[in-house]
């Protein structure tokens, strides 16, 4: 088996599940009871929230823990809203290409009355900074541009966008779940009020993340109970997830160098053995992109069934974001960033790790190079274009 979803879900560092046994066997009391159980979780609980916090570079009170990056967007958003209602201002501005867990709560509010403003990408998956400076108004509540694309892996010029809000005095969220763990990524260099970081990007547990929350933020807590989190997210925490989450992060971290580099030539060489299947695109820009993420289309091939055969050949990949993996729909990321529905229903999203080599890049590419002339042999619309009856929308 060669496992290449790493953006969807990396598997459990040993760190990781080392660092829960012992939480759940040694810190199992609740961090809220005041007897030497709980004493004993609280103590270690504030001690990883002080060891991510200082891998950030923040302040140990500017993290709040949640259960993900989905958790920590909807807090974000829901916030800066209610702020905003406060203050009058009712605009939002983002992009076209955010992941799921932005693009469904801004839905959300306009229909309640926001006027939300989605930027789209040029044809290398980037929203530039400029975009962002022209579509901002004075009643802009909220500026939110992810830090890097989940399916395209495209870098976003966040640091440039950060400095643009702090000038205009508008709030900056990033959601940063496909970097932390993966290239620096520190939320006072990039000048962004809230950043959201999920565990199990990186090596640590499911439902377990983060939300880096600049002191003065607005923050408006999205659960309401008990006064956990600093009266912020109701619910007692989950302490072994927290361990697991801080020493996944702090190995990928230490590591994080090295293994770019690393990633980063076996991205290349993937990108080059696939990039010769004729009438293949590269989809994102070819040198801005995470050092893991490989994202083609190739004509005249569905992603589902091309996932599906590469399953049968033990090649775990997946066709656009995981989150919206076996639906029929074109990427909304390709075709914001204008590629034909045809081509953007097709995309094969591979993403390497730690367990990725040379070895199974090879074998990934020939494996990609016979289904995909499988699937075109099966296809009415390649045999017609072949035929000369019909056009080829790739050259």
């Amino acid at each position: 088996m060669i496992y290449l979803d790493y953006a969807a879900t990396a598997p459990m560092k040993t760190c990781a599940i080392d660092a829960m046994t012992d939480a759940m066997r040694c810190a199992w009391g609740n961090p809220s009871s005041i007897h030497e159980e709980g004493a004993r979780a609280k103590t270690v609980l504030e001690d990883a929230r002080e060891r991510i916090a200082a891998l950030l570079g923040c302040r140990p009170a500017e993290i709040l823990f949640s259960s993900g990056g989905t958790e920590s967007d909807s807090t974000t958003i829901y916030s800066a809203a209610e702020a905003g209602l406060r203050s009058g201002r009712r605009h939002i501005v983002s992009t076209a290409i955010e992941h799921h867990a932005v693009l469904r709560p801004l839905e959300r509010l306009a229909k309640n009355g926001f006027d939300v403003t989605l930027l789209k990408p040029d044809g290398d998956g980037i929203v530039s900074a400029d975009a962002v400076r022209d579509a901002v108004r004075a009643d802009t509540c909220l500026v939110s541009v992810m830090t890097a694309n989940n399916e395209t892996g495209a870098i976003q010029p966040v640091r440039a966008i950060g400095e643009l809000c702090r000038a205009r005095g508008i709030p900056f969220h990033t959601d940063a779940v496909q970097t932390v763990g993966h290239v620096p990524t520190d939320p006072g260099e990039i000048g962004c009020d809230w950043l959201a970081a999920s565990a199990h990007k990186f090596g640590g547990p499911r439902g377990a993340g983060f939300l880096y929350v600049r002191r003065g933020a607005p923050l408006t807590p999205l659960l309401l109970g008990g006064g956990q989190e600093r009266e912020r997210r109701a619910g007692t925490e989950n302490v072994a997830a927290v361990l697991g989450m801080a020493a996944a992060l702090e190995e990928s971290i230490r590591e994080m160098q090295t293994e770019a580099g690393r990633l980063t030539r076996l991205r290349d060489r993937l990108i080059a053995g696939l990039s010769a299947i004729p009438r293949s695109v590269l989809n994102g820009h070819a040198a801005n992109r995470l050092p893991n993420n490989v994202n083609m289309s190739f004509e005249g091939v569905e992603g589902e069934p091309l996932i599906l055969l590469l399953d049968e050949r033990g090649i775990r990949a997946s066709s656009g974001a995981a989150c919206s993996a076996g639906a029929l729909e074109p990427s909304h990321v390709l075709t914001a960033m204008g590629q034909p529905p045809a081509l953007a229903v097709g995309s094969l999203r591979l993403t390497l790790g730690p367990d990725t080599d040379e070895a199974a890049v090879d074998a990934c590419i020939e494996a990609v190079r016979d289904v995909v002339g499988r699937l075109r042999s099966q296809s009415p619309d390649w045999q017609a274009k072949t035929a000369g009856k019909a056009a080829f929308l790739l050259p």
